[in-house]
């Protein structure tokens, strides 16, 4: 039984189709018990994604290539200067609690930027992580997992300091009332290495979050 979770951080940008095909590969072997947990972070060159849920209305210029995803949500943009994070993780010993599952890691990011100095929260109705910007609510996060055979794919992205202009081609997350924001235009330092530092201060209690789901079940 292989127990560790793995923490991988790319330096280059990675293609948004090698990334796919490399998480499914992993997933498959975590289901399989052939290989380790992952926490993937890495940025992707500019590409739009398209959720179960995307409205083919929403999508308003594809300056990018698209893709079309299995997890959950509708369309968003990644791209430079935005921290993506892969969560490959077996709820099967974690209590199978898909809603559990989505709540920590949106939990688990707000914590992070916490220690960045960056108030973030929850908003009914709305998925992903919202702050304050010039006082007006604005995106800075946005959550999609999909689960097979109970191992989780897909996770965050939190805008450090992409291009905010590529989010103009999609509504982003079907939201055309709210804008996106990021680190940098709130005026805080952008730095990948600080926020990844943060992340994996709070991993401790994302995954004590998601032991308790699995106690409770047994």
């Amino acid at each position: 039984m292989i127990d560790a979770v793995e923490w991988r951080i790319e330096s280059e940008p990675v293609d948004y189709a090698v990334a796919a095909e490399s998480m499914q590969a992993r997933a498959t072997a975590i289901a399989e018990g052939t290989a380790s947990e992952l926490v993937w972070l890495l940025e992707h060159p500019p590409v739009y994604t398209a959720g179960t849920s995307a409205d083919p209305a929403e999508l308003i210029d594809p300056r990018f290539p698209v893709h079309v995803t299995g997890r959950g949500g509708r369309y968003t943009y990644h791209g430079p200067g935005q921290r993506i994070g892969y969560v490959m993780l077996d709820l099967g010993k974690r209590g199978r609690d898909v809603r559990r599952f989505v709540h920590a890691i949106e939990d688990w990011v707000i914590a992070a930027l916490a220690r960045l100095d960056i108030p973030a929260f929850t908003a009914d109705g709305r998925v992903g992580i919202w702050t304050l910007d010039e006082g007006v609510e604005a995106k800075i996060g946005a959550i999609g997992v999909r689960v097979k055979r109970w191992v989780t794919l897909h996770g965050f992205a939190i805008n450090v300091q992409p291009e905010l202009g590529h989010f103009d081609g999609i509504i982003p997350c079907g939201l055309p009332d709210f804008a996106v924001t990021s680190v940098k235009k709130l005026g805080k330092t952008p730095d990948f290495a600080a926020l990844d530092t943060a992340l994996a201060f709070e991993f401790a209690d994302f995954m004590q979050t998601l032991s308790l789901a699995g106690q409770n079940e047994a």
